[in-house]
């Protein structure tokens, strides 16, 4: 059985960057975003507001999702997080 995956646009408090990544378990990368306890990009730009995410069955077809994400347009990207969090909201807490 393979286990679930995540893809997730993370952005920061004044809604200029934009990071994308997967993990196979979302309240932790997260949790870990907010603790600054990633050291590299997220942390140097306070990117830790979890504004969207997917599941996926495999790591395979997250993997590509991501890809396909990143590949994207910024004004593509802002419209797949608006179609689902028009308000930008942080859905941290509504995972814990």
């Amino acid at each position: 059985m393979h286990a679930e995956s995540q893809v997730y646009p993370l952005n920061n408090a004044h809604g200029n960057v934009l990071y994308t990544g997967v993990t196979n378990d979302l309240i932790r990368c997260i949790y870990e975003q907010k603790n600054k306890m990633v050291p590299g990009f997220t942390q140097k730009y306070t990117v830790d507001r979890l504004v969207y995410y997917e599941v996926c069955p495999d790591i395979m077809s997250v993997i590509l999702r991501e890809k396909q994400i990143k590949g994207w347009s910024r004004k593509k990207n802002n419209d797949l997080v608006n179609a689902l969090n028009s308000e930008w909201a942080d859905l941290y807490q509504s995972l814990c």
